[in-house]
């Protein structure tokens, strides 16, 4: 017989400062607010890019134990385990079409793939115990051209190389849907992210008639491969994403991420705009170094949206260095406790 969770039990402290619930798995926990239902007892909580090793480097000589690995460290601090799987095709850097010519072959192998298959079924187990939360990685089709021809030459070649910029997406295209059909005949993931940075602070990188040009004709092909599967797909870009949501809809997206509030991204804006728009990240980063007080608060800005449902609340990048351990600790004690308000009895439904 199920036991009835009490309020002792999303309270109860335990030596890591983190109120530990009884009931549903991590992945559980992740789904169901993926899918806009309330959890029992608490949210996820999860690091979706967890920290620098600036930072963690820092926090061994403030105490934390050097003997413990990535998944270790999450576990220690009691976050639940988010994994991202993925594969990225070599890159190197290219000015023309006899560049890339030259060196494609060395980057869509099957041998990537392989590697990341084996990944995925050493998870397999553990994943459909639900003991952890699966994000698949896709480097995206701004994001991968860069790489290929560095930050400053990409932007040109949106109009000094159109046709070699569709000929590396359309490659990019058929290496993503091979490695993504791979990896879900292994399992199903929890959400697939692409990888973007496609904004600044200002805004978007690209136009509207260069995305829709240049990327949507591929996001069109590669995310309906995880969608048949019932998996949600996000787009991760940094900076200020919000006048691109209307674009990332139109290609199939589920939701975005990170969320950076330096940009002045603003999560309840997003939900009453898109109020079935999946999120994650979101917490403000630089407020980690402030005391208890701050931190405090930047809860109390997200926890309205937390409790909407569609909302993983997470760091809205990886953890500076200029974090302590005690600030992280304290940062960890507050997540347990909103992460609970957020799934009280008599708080404000899911829309």
């Amino acid at each position: 017989m199920k036991r009835v969770m009490t309020s002792d039990d999303r309270t109860r402290v335990m030596g890591n400062g983190v109120g530990k619930t009884a009931g549903l798995t991590p992945r559980e926990r992740f789904q169901r607010v993926m899918a806009f239902e309330k959890p029992e007892g608490r949210l996820p909580m999860v690091e979706w890019a967890a920290w620098w090793d600036k930072t963690t480097d820092r926090w061994k000589t403030e105490g934390l134990s050097a003997d413990l690995d990535w998944e270790g460290t999450l576990r220690h601090f009691g976050l639940d385990v988010l994994v991202c799987v993925g594969v990225s095709p070599h890159s190197a850097g290219i000015q023309n079409q006899a560049d890339y010519d030259r060196i494609k072959s060395g980057l869509f192998l099957e041998e990537n793939i392989a590697g990341a298959v084996r990944h995925a079924a050493s998870l397999r187990e553990r994943h459909e115990r639900g003991e952890v939360i699966i994000r698949i990685w896709l480097d995206g089709f701004f994001w991968y051209p860069r790489r290929l021809f560095g930050i400053e030459n990409h932007l040109f070649a949106f109009y000094d190389h159109p046709d070699l910029m569709h000929q590396i997406n359309r490659d990019l295209t058929a290496f993503n849907i091979k490695y993504l059909n791979a990896v879900l005949d292994v399992l199903t993931p929890d959400m697939v992210g692409f990888a973007e940075d496609m904004s600044y602070n200002n805004g978007p990188m690209l136009s509207k008639e260069a995305f829709d040009e240049f990327l949507l004709p591929y996001y069109r092909q590669v995310v309906p491969v995880a969608k048949a599967r019932g998996v949600p797909v996000l787009v991760d870009t940094d900076g200020m994403l919000e006048d691109m949501i209307p674009w990332l809809l139109d290609a199939g997206m589920d939701g975005i991420y990170p969320l950076e509030r330096q940009s002045g991204v603003d999560v309840a804006r997003i939900r009453k705009n898109y109020p079935r728009l999946l999120m994650m990240g979101g917490y403000d980063k630089m407020v980690m170094n402030k005391g208890e007080m701050a931190m405090r608060a930047e809860f109390e800005r997200l926890l309205p949206v937390m409790r909407t449902g569609g909302f993983i609340p997470s760091v809205d990048h990886q953890t500076p260095p200029g974090v302590s351990l005690e600030n992280y600790r304290t940062y960890i004690r507050l997540f347990g406790e909103y992460a609970a308000r957020a799934c009280d009895a008599g708080a404000p439904s899911v829309p």
